[in-house]
This record gives C-alpha cells, structure tokens and sequence, in this order.
C-alpha cells in the first residue's frame, strides 16, 4: 500500500503547476536506437528559473528525437531546440487548464485508491483461504480483516491528503 502511495505522489509530480519542474518529464520516453528510453537517461533535464526548462542530451545527435519526443507527449509544451539544447517556456495556467489538471490529479488519485484497495481484497482473499484451511480461527480472521480494513482506511486517507495537496498547488499559483 506504501508503494501504491508513493507511485500516487510521483504521478501527481508529473502534473505541471505553472512553475518549472523538471519532473513533469518523468513520463516522456524517447525512442532512442529502437528502444524506448525514458529523457532522463538520455540527457541532463534542469530549471534555471521558475518558467524555463532545459534539457542538454548527452548525446547531440539524439536532440531531434527528444524534440519529436516532447512534442508528442502529453505534457502541452513546446520545445524550442537551439542547436545544442531544448528549452521548454512553462506559461502561466489558465483557468481553464488549471481545471482539466486538477481533473488529471483526482484520476490520479483515484488509480491510487483503486490500487489500494485492490490490494487489500487480495489481502482479505488470503486470509479466508488462511480460515477455510484451518490455519487461523474465524475470531483471528475477523480481528485480521479489520486490521487490514484499517490499514486501508490510512493509506486512502493518505492519497485524499496528496489530492487536495495538489489540487491547492494547482489553484493557487
């Protein structure tokens, strides 16, 4: 349930904010001598400033498939590709964009709790094999379907938490 957690909170850190992040490209993926390569293993990504960017490949001769990479992510910017490096211009959100990421936040959030829960009916689903076969007592199975119950209850109250986080992050900027 942590990782379900953790894994929340890195898609809710791909969600760009007005300011630059430059984790906003953990997602974008470069195809790079016929393998799929994730940007950050095919060139340096930093923020000089709150509004900009920049991303130095390693190697010069990948810098047009990193381009065409950014460019055909979700993310909505534009690279602008100066012959060495690429910089990508974070503008101030609009409304309306501020709206459809805060609606791309609470999916995120959602996938998390559906995870959560996943996990805990597996959980659940163990420990009623575990009193069909006799292993522990039907009180045991009880008090440790409650436990679990709890334990869920923790980590979706945890994500809700990480959602409304976000969602101030993405309002207010």
């Amino acid at each position: 349930m942590k990782k379900a957690v953790e894994s929340t909170q890195r898609s809710f850190n791909t969600i760009r904010t007005g300011r630059a992040n430059a984790s906003i490209l953990d997602r974008v993926v470069v195809e790079y001598y016929g393998a799929p390569t994730p940007l950050k293993s095919l060139a340096n990504v930093s923020t000089p400033d709150a509004t900009t960017i920049t991303i130095q490949p390693f190697d010069r001769s990948s810098l047009n498939l990193v381009e065409k990479a950014i460019s055909l992510s979700d993310i909505g910017l534009t690279p602008s590709n100066d012959g060495s490096t690429i910089r990508l211009n974070i503008p101030p959100l609009t409304s309306d964009r501020r709206k459809e990421l805060v609606k791309q936040a609470a999916k995120y959030g959602e996938e998390g709790k559906v995870s959560i829960r996943n996990i805990r009916r597996d959980a659940v689903d163990a420990i009623r094999k575990q009193e069909k076969s006799g292993e522990v007592s039907e009180d045991e199975a009880r008090d440790l379907q409650d436990k679990v119950q709890k334990l869920t209850d923790k980590f979706i109250i945890r994500v809700d938490e990480l959602l409304m986080e976000k969602e101030k992050d993405i309002t207010t900027v």
